[in-house]
């Protein structure tokens, strides 16, 4: 099985869409089809072994649309200029229509000039026609542009039979005129609609855009001593590349020399530079801020950080939310049912005496009028403009299922280890009980620590050094398993470890056991420093909070959210972590395989839960969950587990990525709202039902006028979302 993403052109409306999808259906070897009206791509999974890529490009176009790979890219600015020059000849000719158009009886040479002026703008306008008409006949459905080609193409016909009669001199019925202006102005509306939608529609896809533009075109790699400028698409894993003050990082990979602060906001959201030294991993399209550095490339092409969120965002953007199997099911249904309510009409009037013109002229205002592009657009413009959002805060949502439901949720669930809290143990208090300071308390313990590779170690080496303080090799160094170390400093003796090690050197920890003990409530593990043969100090060192951890679970009950914490750790220690959160609701020493079965339990009480997590273990919990939240910082299952991925690994993104995902649901039923009321009250006022009240018709070109207006309007509502 293959997937590929194949770009659209020639698109009007939500029917072309399903129009494309059904003839890609048809095609053997194809497994699934989406198209997306609003990003103008399709994208499919296929059977390589029975399919080529030429025949789902064949069929599109034997659908009567044009398709091309991402890599050979249809070329959008061409389209969108061709489309600009038609509209304004439109205009030009329909204006000049109108001109010649003003008395009342034409001669012979005003009606061959309308009759030439009308076919220039039918010209311009031609694509609707051919699409139109081929999909009736190739593919058995009509589509938004049947519609357009029948309303349009009717005032013209009748015209140009009404034209021939003139110039043959037959004499016509009181009220049979010319409705080449109406042609030639409804085409031009319709143009004029188009080009403002696309106008609008690019803004909802500037965040690709913006993120493909961080990428650089070239980098500085070290070959035999030489910097050789080489084009990032032709960068290898391994290669050793230069980057100077102010310039892009080309690719993901790690220092080997040098030493830098980063600015990784483009990336992952966070404002800060980041201190990059020997080993820090950089990230492809992030910018050096100050000092020059060698490192190695670890990811090139579409394996870089970049790439993936690229990949995320436009996939998320292709993906349909839920809410829009209810539109296309409509629209799918939609354009038969004008078509028959404009047909319906015609006779009606007909019946009733309303006379040709009247009957014509209602005709074309249904079919103009009942456009479904508003209904099309509506749900991928609010979920293009959401994701966007999420990917400029570094919240990637994986699809329009996941960006509908994460609003939905009532129940959040955390792991604890490497989500909560940091995943690895910090120093968390230093307390002197000697006549040393803190600070040279932690020092000596630190120097004793010094040659250790012990996580403990790691933590209390790590403090000394936040605290700059100096920390020299010891002279002699030896570890006693189960008890601590022993290091030799100078002419001197330093101790680290537990009660054991200090017995079995006859020195009593008693004196300080009320605050060891006190210390172990609460979870933490507790070193004794000694020097000299005399205890100094204690040290104790916990997996601790997060930042932002806290502030997360408080703005998450405030929105009414019940929070949970999960973890494998022993009872004691999970509730001195949920106390410092306030989290009432614990479920500690729960083995990973059965952390999916506790979400089940909460699911089968009918509760819409979230879990947040970031290891391997929590990768069934992230899938078996509603809504899988997954950190940036994370292992790779888990966020290929996981439907929401959080870049900067800020547990407030959780409350983000929630009030995100209302808003843009909010926004979605908003435009399905005015979609459905705009067409349920507009169509029969277009089909006259006014008229025997008020005396008003609608003219076909005010019905084009407000089609236009609906699918701008549905866009533009989608786009206040930036705001």
């Amino acid at each position: 099985m293959t997937k590929i993403i194949l770009d659209i052109s020639g698109m009007h409306c939500a029917s072309c869409a399903i129009n494309i999808e059904s003839a890609l259906k048809k095609v053997p070897g194809v497994i699934s089809v989406r198209v997306n009206f609003a990003t103008e791509k399709a994208y499919l999974e296929f059977d390589p072994q029975n399919l080529k890529i030429d025949d789902l490009i064949e069929a599109v176009s034997r659908a009567g649309y044009r398709a091309a790979l991402p890599s050979d890219s249809l070329d959008r600015e061409k389209e969108a200029k061709g489309l600009r020059f038609r509209v304004f000849s439109a205009m030009a000719l329909s204006a000049l229509l109108m001109a010649v158009s003003m008395p009342h009886r034409p001669g012979q040479g005003v009606i061959y000039l309308q009759f030439l002026l009308a076919t220039g703008v039918l010209a311009l306008g031609f694509g609707f026609f051919n699409r139109g008409i081929m999909a009736v006949l190739k593919s058995r459905r009509a589509n938004m542009d049947t519609l357009i080609a029948l309303g349009v193409g009717s005032a013209y016909l009748y015209s140009v039979f009404v034209s021939l009669m003139i110039l043959s001199g037959k004499q016509l019925v009181q009220g049979h005129g010319l409705y080449y202006e109406t042609a030639a102005f409804l085409l031009t509306f319709i143009l004029l609609g188009k080009y403002l939608e696309a106008a609008t529609k690019r803004k909802t896809q500037e965040a690709i855009k913006k993120l493909w533009d961080l990428r650089p075109k070239t980098a500085l790699v070290i070959q035999e001593d030489e910097e050789v400028q080489v084009g990032v698409e032709d960068l290898i894993i391994g290669d050793i590349i230069l980057v100077k003050p102010g310039e892009k990082i080309a690719v993901d990979g790690y220092l080997v020399e040098g030493h830098s602060s980063v600015d990784e906001s483009m990336v992952t959201g966070e404002s800060m530079p980041v201190e990059k030294v020997m080993n820090s991993a950089v990230i492809g399209g992030t910018i050096n801020k100050s000092g020059s550095f060698k490192f190695r490339a670890a990811k090139v092409g579409s394996e870089t950080v970049l790439a993936q969120i690229i990949k995320l965002v436009e996939e998320a953007q292709g993906l349909k939310a839920p809410i829009q199997r209810l539109a296309d099911t409509i629209a799918a249904y939609f354009v038969p049912a004008v078509l028959g309510i404009g047909i319906v009409t015609f006779i009606i009037w007909i019946v009733l005496g309303g006379g040709f013109s009247f009957a014509l002229t209602a005709f074309i205002s249904v079919l103009i009028i009942a456009c479904p592009c508003a209904l099309g657009l509506a749900t991928p413009t609010g979920v293009m403009v959401a994701s966007g959002i999420g990917a400029r805060k570094g919240i990637l949502f994986k699809g329009g299922e996941s960006l509908e439901l994460a609003g939905k949720i009532n129940t959040v669930i955390f792991d604890k280890t490497g989500t909560l809290t940091r995943g690895k143990p910090c120093v968390t208090e230093v307390i002197s009980v000697s006549n040393f300071e803190k600070n040279e308390v932690l020092r000596f313990a630190a120097i004793a620590e010094r040659n250790s590779e012990h996580p403990l170690a790691e933590a209390i080496v790590d403090a000394a050094r936040k605290d700059n303080l100096d920390v020299p090799q010891p002279q002699g160094f030896n570890s006693l398993t189960g008890m601590g170390v022993i290091a030799r400093f100078g002419e001197d003796i330093i101790l680290l470890g537990n009660r054991k090690l200090f017995n079995e050197k006859n020195i009593d920890p008693l004196p300080i056991e009320d605050k060891i003990s006190e210390l172990e409530k609460q979870s933490k593990t507790v070193m004794i420093a000694g020097y000299k043969n005399e205890i100094i100090g204690i040290i104790a060192v916990a997996d601790v909070l997060k930042d932002f951890s806290k502030e997360a679970v408080e703005e998450l009950k405030e929105r009414g959210k019940e929070v949970v914490m999960i973890t494998g750790d022993n009872r004691q220690t999970a509730l001195a972590i949920g106390g410092q959160l306030g989290i009432e609701k614990i479920l500690p020493e729960v083995m990973p395989q059965e952390k999916s079965n506790e979400i089940k339990k909460l699911q089968q009480k009918g509760l819409k839960v979230a879990m947040v997590g970031d290891g391997i273990n929590d990768a069934p919990a992230l899938a078996q969950a509603d809504v899988g939240i997954a950190l940036g910082a994370g292992t790779d299952i888990a966020m290929e587990s996981a439907q929401i991925v959080l870049i900067k690994d800020d547990l407030r993104d959780v409350v983000t990525a929630m009030d995100l995902s209302r808003t843009c649901l909010r926004k979605i039923k908003q435009n399905l709202f005015w979609a459905f009321f705009y067409n349920i009250i507009a169509i029969p006022i277009a089909a006259g039902a006014l008229y025997p009240f008020t005396g008003f018709l609608l003219s076909p070109v005010v019905a084009g006028a407000a089609m236009a207006f609906s699918s701008v309007s549905v866009v533009l509502n989608s786009l206040s979302m930036r705001k």
